[in-house]
């Protein structure tokens, strides 16, 4: 599995405290091991973000991407926030 990071992922993944972001980590390293683990919640997003998925790394913080390649190899990751910060 590839992952590309654009701009504002990169950038809001860079505000999240340490603990956060190592969560992050480890939540992309199950993602590469098993997408559909139900602990990431993987899903389709609807309305003005349709095509695009969304996994939660912690109870409040998800990562909102988009897959490059149907069969999971190439992922756009396009943000990254709190529930309220992605979809308000």
């Amino acid at each position: 599995m590839k992952f590309q990071l654009n701009s504002k992922y990169r950038k809001n993944l860079e505000k999240l405290n340490q603990k956060i972001r190592n969560k992050v980590y480890e939540t992309l390293s199950e993602f590469i091991k098993n997408p559909f683990n139900p602990i990431l919640r993987n899903h389709e997003l609807h309305g003005k973000m349709q095509n695009r998925r969304s996994i939660a790394v912690t109870g409040d913080i998800r990562i909102i991407f988009v897959l490059l390649k149907e069969d999971y190899t190439e992922i756009l990751l396009l943000d990254i926030g709190s529930h309220s910060q992605l979809y308000s």
